[in-house]
């Protein structure tokens, strides 16, 4: 009751040491629901530890990582060696609509995850347990399909999902003949359909052949559980004996590599989604937000003391031992710490909704109430009581009842300025390191937008194609005669493409020796170039016959071969998978990938049979009545399928997914940051200005004006943030450089963001401790000398 009475007496106090623990407690809770969360990824798969994805560093000119490999590797591998128990192949396809027939009635759906052509030992490898259906039997025929059981209840309902069909991809019809559990939300499979291997022809020939060693999609993996004691090194080496076998024609160089499980979902070569150093750095900030919270309460709760020593000397004249007064002051920081708690949980299952978007992660108010969750709260709460109150306690109950009597605090009764002037600078640091790292992002997040990619991004329309290819050329013709349309392509992906990438090895010139790098692949027809605004420099576009083969090459590739002028290529050959013809044309350079990248060499061609996508140039004008004309031909044309449109420069932001969040992440947290420091600045005047109380009376008697006496403060301020300034600013430019190194094209860092981050910070520390500062110079120095 005591320690209750004490605190609303002193309900500003600990209205501020509430709202600071729990600003820092609401990030510590928030954070370790992130991490943890990524750290259990796959952890649930027995044989953990054997389990392993065959990936591709592709060595050329440059070094390359691919999470896909040649698809006959994997059905080789299981041939010519027994270092594994399981192998398995899958080919995923994202985003796919699939259809349900149900007796006459017919449901469209949406699928992000797409669907898996996957061999039937995929399940003996991973730890996905079938609720129904034989595990080695259920995909061992074409056209039949093993679906998650929340998807069986979404399309059939209570009905029994067995032996009914649905069709997706090229019209691919199959046959359920398995149900498996949920898939946990904490695997690296997103996908809940899977479907035969031996069906995949039927969507991709290419990718089902078992003899083409040259190209690698993306989608193709291959997954072995390695037995028990066998080296993985010994298993790569012998994996490079594919490459020696049937990349003996190329002038680069596969290596073939195992990648644990454990490291699916971290490593960001190969596809992972979360890097762990990322993890590590979000937990240091977790760890000084509490830190910095823990200071700020030291701060104002010994200059809190100065207010309380009469207290203190009463209770020690009354007979209290410094044990009990000790233990008052534990209990108060207690007793605001589990307040403080309290506030941040509320406000943690306020922010879940906004940190779910923000991470994509399925966070929810479920793992706020687990064990694990209340364990880690409860050390919490013990960690900070006794950070936060030991030492204020300390030194309150140190005080000497007859100086505490006469409210008398020296110097020597209230150390450690130096202490915390160490403290604070440490905060103001971390403000200006996030604030000017929050700059530089920004800065480069609108060079990118504001850059030319080489090709026109605006008023884009992207469709899939739901046909095969004549009828995909009829649907064209209509779309072409829409007003406000100005050109339609067919082709395999824009110019740019996040997860539609085909890269191959190219033979020019009838050299039976691949070039030493690999090509960028755009299947495309005659209209790419004009729907896309890609600049032709030297001979002339494709020709409009499906027949001819000939092909439009860019920039990058004329230079990889070496040659003086665009002029040189044309009429050569080009052999690309087998799809031999002449360059034609040669193309200005875009941006293929995202500027993490260099412009990589491209070559165009037409493949009617590899083209998925409608791209729709529009004019910006009337954008919803040409949406609308374009869904009546689709309905009209596809009344089977759903109407779904993407524009590019939507898609195209995709590719900065990770930068976008970084930047929201450093902007929330320079935000906090900033407050938090501000706090402890407000706490370091209000101890400077108890401290000094009588050095400020004694300065207003001897004839000192109030802005010299202000300026006693404000000269420790400038001091405290330019020696902060001293440290942040290498420490900026070491972690931005770094950073930007990481792109290819990327701005310059300049002074202009170090001088506004010291402005900002000056600014900030003047707003926030002004009032206190002219406060104390304003008091009647009789008040501070009456006990002298």
């Amino acid at each position: 009751m005591v320690a209750v009475r004490s605190l609303l007496q002193n309900k500003l106090y600990a209205a501020l040491n509430v709202f600071g623990l729990s600003l820092g407690i609401t990030c510590a809770l928030i954070i370790y629901m992130v991490v943890s969360y990524h750290l259990s990824f796959d952890n649930f798969h027995s044989n953990a530890a054997n389990i392993y994805r065959i990936v591709t560093e592709r060595h050329g000119d440059i070094i390359t990582y691919e999470p896909g490999v040649p698809a006959p590797l994997g059905k080789a591998f299981r041939r010519d060696y027994d270092f594994a128990e399981l192998v398995a192949r899958t080919a995923t396809f994202e985003d796919a609509q699939v259809t349900v027939e149900n007796g006459t009635q017919k449901n469209l759906y949406k699928e992000p995850g797409g669907f898996a052509f996957a061999e039937h030992t995929y399940f003996a490898i991973f730890n996905f347990p079938f609720e129904s259906g034989n595990p080695e039997l259920a995909l061992s025929e074409p056209n039949t399909a093993v679906i998650t059981r929340r998807l069986a209840e979404k399309y059939f309902g209570n009905d029994n999902p067995i032996n009914k069909r649905i069709r997706f991809g090229r019209n691919i019809s199959v046959q359920i003949t398995g149900i498996l559990k949920d898939l946990p939300l904490n695997s690296h499979q997103k996908t809940e359909i899977f479907v035969s291997y031996n069906t995949l022809g039927q969507q991709n020939n290419w990718l089902a052949g078992e003899d083409s060693w040259n190209g690698i999609s993306d989608a193709m993996k291959c997954y072995v559980r390695l037995r028990p004691q066998v080296d993985p090194g010994i298993v790569e080496q012998a994996l490079q004996s594919y490459a020696s076998k049937f990349r003996q024609d190329s002038k680069s160089v596969h290596h073939y590599k195992l990648q644990p499980l454990s490291k699916f979902h971290f490593d960001a070569r190969y596809g992972g989604e979360m890097e762990k150093k990322n993890l590590w750095i979000l937990t240091l900030i977790g760890i000084f937000l509490i830190a910095t919270g823990c200071v700020n309460f030291i701060n104002l709760a010994t200059a809190q003391a100065v207010k309380r020593t009469k207290e203190v000397g009463i209770r020690k004249a009354m007979g209290g031992s410094r044990s009990q007064l000790f233990g008052q002051f534990i209990t108060e920081t207690a007793l605001m710490t589990i307040i403080a708690f309290g506030v941040a949980t509320g406000l943690t299952v306020m922010l879940l909704p906004q940190v779910r978007n923000w991470f994509e992660i399925p966070l929810s108010l479920s793992m706020i109430v687990n064990p694990q969750l209340a364990g880690f709260a409860l050390l919490l709460v013990v960690l900070i009581t006794l950070m936060a109150g030991s030492y204020p306690g300390i030194i309150t109950s140190g005080f000497q009842p007859i100086i505490a009597l006469k409210g008398n605090t020296s110097p020597q009764n209230m150390h450690g300025l130096d202490i915390r002037r160490v403290l604070i600078i440490t905060q103001i640091l971390l403000v200006q390191v996030l604030i000017m790292s929050m700059m530089v992002v920004t800065r480069q997040m609108q060079y990118i937008r504001k850059s030319d990619l080489g090709f026109n991004r605006d008023a884009i329309i992207t469709l899939p194609i739901a046909s095969g290819y004549q009828k995909a050329k009829t649907v064209k013709i209509q779309m072409e005669q829409i007003n406000g349309v100005e050109n339609v392509t067919l082709c395999y992906a824009p110019p740019a493409s996040d997860d539609h990438n085909w890269t191959t090895t190219p033979y020019y010139n009838n050299d039976p020796v691949g070039e030493p790098f690999q090509v960028s692949v755009k299947a495309a027809d005659a209209d790419f170039i004009q729907t896309f605004g890609l600049m032709l420099l030297a001979g002339r576009n494709m020709s409009m016959s499906d027949s001819i083969q000939e092909f439009i090459v860019n920039e990058a590739f004329v230079k990889k071969l070496n040659l003086a002028s665009p002029e040189k290529v044309l009429g050569k050959t080009l052999d690309i998978n087998e799809n031999k013809g002449l360059i034609v044309g040669v193309i200005r350079d875009f941006h293929d990938l995202s500027f993490h990248n260099d412009i990589n060499p491209v070559a165009i061609f037409a493949a009617p049979d590899l083209y998925m996508a409608y791209a729709i140039k529009a004019k910006t004008q009337d954008l919803e009545g040409i949406l609308n004309s374009l869904e009546r031909i689709w309905r009209t044309n596809h009344p089977e399928s759903l109407f779904e449109y993407a524009f590019l420069d939507d898609d195209l932001a995709g590719f900065y997914k990770t930068e976008m969040l970084m930047l929201k992440l450093v902007l929330v947290f320079a935000a906090l940051a900033t407050v938090l420091g501000c706090l402890g600045l407000y706490g370091l005047i209000s101890f400077m200005t108890a401290r000094k109380k009588q050095e400020i009376g004694i300065r207003k008697v001897l004839g000192s004006t109030v802005g010299q006496i202000v300026w006693i403060f404000g000269k420790e301020l400038v001091h405290l943030i330019v020696a902060a300034f001293l440290i942040a600013a290498p420490v900026v430019w070491w972690a931005m450089q770094k950073w930007l190194n990481g792109f290819k094209f990327k701005i310059e860092l300049g002074p202009g963001v170090f001088i506004w981050g010291l402005l900002i910070t000056l600014v900030a520390a003047f707003l926030t401790t002004s009032h206190q500062a002219v406060r104390a110079a304003l008091q009647n120095p009789v008040d501070s000398l009456q006990n002298r």
